[in-house]
């Protein structure tokens, strides 16, 4: 399963913090002999074509670099191609326990009412012995089934009674297979990396080709045991991010409408502190940031200097009374997408994605009614006009093969990682909590060269 790597690209001195990284050159190189792989076997390809993650770690044994691969879940019905490493336990054996019971369990609830609801806490049985199976090692070679780190990771009572048990499907991502396989053979772990092949699905907006972080609501337990022993890079999010000048556009002796640069918070957040809010306060410690923008979109943000100018213009959000308009440039379209009208409305119900935070989902069933107008003014940038003000609304209606189909440039989530996310609150109208005189701000997007996509 160690595939050679012909390379003079120099080790990382640290492995790779899988939940946010740029791909090591080494990792790209690997990547791109699986890609040619997939390309050259047609099953493999037509399979992965309706779109799946795969994954690559180069690894190091007596001196030699190579690299294993691995795909998420199965691959055209299969868990066994040879060229990819095994899952970390097979339970898609015909004659062994897990399918055996599988199949009594069918037959049993086909036979009687009865029998489904005995069938049901049956299989509910046969998933805790399967987790129970996933023996994982860490790199210090110590073993934890999945069921105990999955329930030490969630320690405190209140996350234990939310995460009782690991979700369907939980230990057959890629990452999780690539270090087992690795720990069991005896290779060290250099670096690692997980790409999306084929198209963007319904539920996985995802792009061709792209490198993606490893999914936090499957894998952050798991490879936070995984890694133990491993000299790992630091989360970047720990780090904090640079302090950027924040210009005002407009002050009174109630408020402030603020241009907000692309990378800083209007809040604070889970670990860095420095905000928009923050550092407003230094000013006026009663300050609060009345809406707020995605870290990485820039442009007009509304700052209330006190509680009491705060709940007015918060009752003129819920009511819908704020009127804002985005400018976004957007990714050249795939051969394949279909033809949007020049302006239209987007109405595509959204709900947070629990598996993967902080990304968001379409759901017609369970999710939010999200409306957005839109309106193309060149090839590649376009005025948006949300209707709604859902979490990432604006980045999955343009993503979302159902919207535009087109995803933002610089949208790590959506789309493709690079450069600031190419999404600027442009315009906002409102009225004034005290004086309520109507107001309106323009803020052009702080860029060059808007009307092309940077596809870097």
């Amino acid at each position: 399963m160690m595939h050679p790597l012909q390379t003079d690209v120099q080790k990382p001195e640290r492995f790779t913090y899988p939940f946010c990284y740029e791909p090591h050159p080494l990792c790209r190189q690997a990547a791109q002999e699986v890609q040619q792989y997939i390309a050259a076997h047609d099953e493999i390809r037509q399979d992965a074509d309706s779109g799946k993650m795969f994954g690559v770690l180069v690894v190091e044994r007596d001196g030699q670099l190579g690299f294993v691969a691995a795909y998420s879940g199965l691959l055209a019905g299969r868990n066994d191609w040879p060229y990819f490493v095994p899952p970390v336990y097979d339970a898609q054996q015909p004659d062994g326990y897990f399918k055996t019971k599988e199949r009594e369990i069918s037959e049993l609830v086909a036979s009687s009412e009865g029998g489904r609801l005995v069938g049901a806490k049956m299989s509910q049985d046969l998933q805790l012995w399967l987790f129970h199976q996933y023996q994982l090692l860490n790199a210090r070679g110590e073993t934890r089934d999945l069921v105990d780190l999955w329930q030490s990771y969630y320690s405190r009572p209140k996350l234990q009674r939310r995460y009782p048990l690991p979700p369907g499907g939980t230990g057959d991502c890629c990452a999780p297979k690539l270090l087992q396989y690795a720990y069991r053979q005896g290779l060290r772990p250099v670096c690692m990396a997980e790409f999306w092949w084929g198209a963007p699905t319904k539920t996985e907006l995802r792009r061709h080709l792209n490198y993606y972080p490893a999914c936090r609501g499957k894998c952050k337990p798991i490879l936070t045991w995984m890694l133990q022993g491993l000299d790992v890079d630091p989360d970047p999010e720990s780090l904090g991010f640079e302090h950027k000048e924040l210009p005002v556009v407009y002050e009174d002796d109630y408020l402030l409408v603020v241009d907000k640069p692309s990378g800083m918070l209007s809040i604070p957040g889970r670990i860095e502190d420095y905000s928009v809010e923050t550092v407003m306060r230094q000013r006026y410690p009663e300050a609060v940031v009345a809406h707020r923008l995605d870290m990485g979109t820039s442009g007009l943000l509304i700052v209330a200097k006190t509680l009491d100018v705060y709940r007015p213009l918060q009752e003129q959000f819920v009511r819908h009374e704020v009127r804002k308009k985005y400018l976004a440039v957007l990714d050249s379209p795939q051969p394949s997408a279909p033809i949007r009208p020049q302006k239209g409305t987007i109405d595509l119900p959204l709900r947070r994605d629990p598996m993967n935070r902080p990304r968001q989902m379409v759901d017609r069933e369970h999710g939010k009614r999200a409306v957005t107008y839109y309106e193309m003014l060149t090839d590649c940038l376009v005025a948006l006009y949300p209707q709604t003000g859902r979490t990432h609304q604006l980045r999955i209606h343009c993503a979302h093969p159902d919207g535009l189909a087109r995803p933002i440039v610089g949208d790590e989530l959506y789309g493709t990682r690079g450069g600031r996310l190419m999404l600027h609150a442009a315009e906002i109208w409102f009225s004034h909590p005290v004086t309520q005189q109507p107001m309106h701000f323009e803020l052009p997007f702080p860029h060059d060269n808007i009307g092309a996509p940077n596809n870097k």
